[in-house]
């Protein structure tokens, strides 16, 4: 098979659960050990850092790659789901893995694959860490696909655990409670390896002690050591912090390629990790930190993030899709100046959209669309529901179209937001890029 019949193969002939949802999903990680057995276990070639959460995993484990590449180290990164191209799940130095890398693996091992029937993320996750392992990097910054106790990706013995933030998402598989979903995405804490938990949340943090505990892990809550009391714009699009750790101010002018003032939540937990990985082998400076923080977008390819693509009018997109990702970009929105708010908006058909709906701003003109997956709520539902919380515009069938349409409506002052969905942004991106 050409690269073409290869990405074909693994979008149409594997369970991909970003297209098909439920129906992609396992339970159970027998694949995933059984894969991992056939590449002769190729994460253990290399050191690891697992990354779960409900928002801001992909930061993070941008911002750590970043930093860690910055710092002189081989680093791979792994993480999902992908905007404009497959290869961008696997990267190393920033660099994604090539064609030719994708179509020797998959042609070389199509007959175990036949034989396992593994998913479309199981493949993945052997693919990259099969890849890892043959880039000989250094370290390899993996970031969980759902959950954490049963996702693909947790086979590997991490040197550091982080679980960023819990929100109710996935509740049809990780439980209906904030409770039950950190037990899932405490699933990562390994016997003895510390963790990070980059927010505290009454109702979540004794679940996390608990099993920390079991795991005689040492646990690390973000908040207890930084904290940031303020951030701003530069000139040159970049954010600027001022960092206190333990109440002091410890990086001042800190500055951030990613825009969105969520990023202080990410960026704090991050900041702890570097601390944890000077105390073991890890050679990170100041200089590095504020390199690899700064440049973060470039060094990674991070897109997506309260991303600019246009001005005059201003259109910015963002891949929050959960009821505490859509409350960030609010809060975003209501920090940015705009005389009228046009929001293109799309949802998957199995989000709490009633939930996400309440709470958008009801003086906003609405595109409503849908993404180029099966998945994708149709637009004109989305219209009807969306009515229920007097929130009007018009139905549009694809994102280019709507996107259009916004353009065309907004004068120079206003304001185009995209998103509602990852897969959005993913459509989005392509149009803007073309």
């Amino acid at each position: 098979m050409n690269y073409k019949n290869v990405i074909e193969y693994l979008y149409n002939s594997l369970p991909m659960f970003q297209r098909q949802g439920k129906a992609a999903y396992k339970a159970n990680l027998n694949n995933s050990f059984a894969l991992d057995k056939y590449f002769n276990y190729s994460h253990k070639k290399f050191d690891t850092i697992h990354i779960a959460g409900t928002n801001g995993k992909g930061s993070v484990s941008h911002m750590i790659a970043s930093v860690l590449q910055a710092s002189g180290y081989k680093v791979g990164l792994y993480t999902s789901p992908h905007l404009k191209d497959f290869r961008e799940r696997i990267k190393v130095n920033g660099k994604m893995i090539s064609k030719n890398e994708i179509t020797d693996i998959v042609n070389k091992n199509i007959n175990i694959f036949t034989k396992i029937k593994p998913s479309f993320f199981e493949i993945t996750v052997a693919m990259a860490f099969h890849y890892f392992e043959k880039q000989n990097v250094d370290i390899a910054i993996i970031e969980v696909g759902l959950g954490g106790r049963l996702d693909s990706t947790n086979i590997i013995s991490p040197i550091l655990s982080i679980i960023t933030n819990i929100g109710l998402d996935h509740t049809e598989f990780l439980g209906n409670t904030l409770e039950k979903i950190a037990f899932e995405k405490a699933g990562i804490i390994k016997q003895d390896r510390p963790v990070i938990i980059g927010e505290i949340h009454k109702s979540t943090k004794q679940v996390f002690i608990d099993i920390a505990k079991q795991k005689t892990a040492k646990i690390y809550f973000a908040n207890d050591y930084f904290n940031i009391d303020y951030s701003m714009y530069t000139i040159d699009n970049k954010q600027s912090m001022n960092v206190y750790k333990n109440g002091i101010l410890y990086y001042d002018n800190m500055l951030c390629g990613l825009l969105g003032i969520y990023q202080q939540k990410n960026l704090i937990s991050a900041l702890l990790a570097f601390d944890i990985l000077n105390k073991q082998k890890y050679k990170i400076s100041e200089k590095n930190i504020r390199e690899g923080i700064s440049k973060v977008v470039i060094n990674t390819g991070l897109y997506g993030r309260w991303q600019i693509v246009g001005n005059n009018p201003r259109v910015i997109c963002d891949t929050g899709h959960n009821e505490n990702g859509i409350l960030s970009v609010l809060k975003q929105i209501k920090q940015t100046p705009y005389k009228k708010l046009h929001f293109v908006l799309g949802l998957v058909n199995d989000k709490n959209y009633n939930g996400i709906l309440s709470l958008l701003p009801k003086h906003a003109t609405y595109y409503f669309t849908k993404a180029s997956i099966p998945r994708a709520l149709d637009e004109n539902i989305l219209s009807k529901y969306a009515n229920n919380f007097e929130l009007k515009g018009m139905a549009y069938v694809n994102v280019k179209s709507a996107y259009n349409a916004a353009l065309q409506n907004a004068c120079n002052n206003d304001l185009v937001f995209i998103g509602g969905s990852t897969f959005i942004v993913a459509d989005l991106l392509q149009i803007v890029d073309n």
